[in-house]
């Protein structure tokens, strides 16, 4: 699938999880909710990636993201009362560990859905 249509798709399952539930639940309800409707949609997600972070080749710790879609975007999911910087730092930070490019950061706590585009700019295809 390509990217754009890749992103469009997950964009659009989230408009409609956030559509039938609204704003005001815990991200953990939102997530599951993501998840059957990507599923439905034919795309193949991970919930709760664990990724290593290495320095020098060291392990030096390990996060968690909320979703990687078909291997190539992850989703971050928020419900918070405003998008602030620290999300975005945090996503990229996600993205170089994970050496890929296209992330999407989702606030489910607003009357319609936020969505933000976030791209890896250490990534060497910028």
């Amino acid at each position: 699938m390509e990217l754009e249509s890749l992103t469009e798709s997950i964009i659009g399952a989230a408009i409609e999880v956030h559509r039938r539930l609204g704003p005001g639940f815990l991200e953990s309800i939102y997530e599951k909710a993501l998840i059957l409707e990507l599923h439905k949609r034919g795309l193949s997600v991970v919930s709760q990636k664990e990724l290593i972070i290495r320095y020098d080749r060291v392990e030096v710790g390990r996060q968690r993201l909320d979703l990687f879609v078909e291997d190539l975007v992850l989703v971050e999911l928020k419900a918070v009362k405003k998008l602030e910087p620290v999300h975005f730092a945090v996503a990229r930070s996600y993205l170089r560990a994970l050496e890929r490019r296209h992330g999407l950061l989702m606030n489910f706590n607003k009357p319609t859905l936020e969505v933000r585009r976030v791209l890896n700019p250490y990534d060497s295809a910028s």
